[in-house]
């Protein structure tokens, strides 16, 4: 890989729509060689897909939280794993080391939807403890609007 192939795949990451021909335009390529590097990169792994990234408000679901999943000592990861699937609303779930061994990210309707989450987590999943947060605002560093131009970013908050 080289600097040509890391700008591609800096504009593929901000905008995954982007034709070849405009991201050829960029660095200064044919399209047909674009084509050609973007396919070497999924081959070997580089790129593993291109997705759609979905705003969560956008389709009612107004909460999004990370939860911290302890296991009780009987639960494997597989079986934890198998219930969460059943879960909507669970974006991602990804295996840690040290205190916790889940970290969920959930999108929520609403309060009474999170608690539901959460007592299905403890309830049928497996959890020995969970802790959950809220999230206010996500920066994803590398995408077209990373300056903090969200809209949480960009509504002034109301006070009573």
């Amino acid at each position: 890989m080289n600097k040509i192939d890391g700008e591609i795949l800096r504009i593929l990451q901000t905008d995954g729509r982007r034709s070849y021909t405009d991201i050829g335009a960029s660095v200064h390529l044919s399209a047909n060689a674009v084509a050609d590097r973007v396919r070497k990169m999924t081959k070997s792994g580089v790129i593993r897909s291109v997705q759609a990234v979905v705003d969560p408000a956008a389709l009612g679901m107004t909460i999004e939280a990370q939860i911290d999943v302890k296991l009780r000592p009987t639960t494997s990861a597989d079986a934890f794993e198998k219930a969460i699937r059943q879960l909507s609303q669970v974006m991602t779930a990804t295996l840690l080391t040290g205190s916790f061994d889940y970290a969920l990210r959930v999108a929520c309707v609403d309060r009474s939807d999170l608690a539901a989450v959460t007592e299905f987590i403890r309830n049928k999943a497996g959890a020995q403890e969970t802790y959950s947060r809220i999230i206010l605002r996500e920066v994803r560093l590398g995408d077209a609007e990373s300056s903090l131009t969200s809209r949480a970013a960009t509504t002034p908050l109301r006070r009573p």
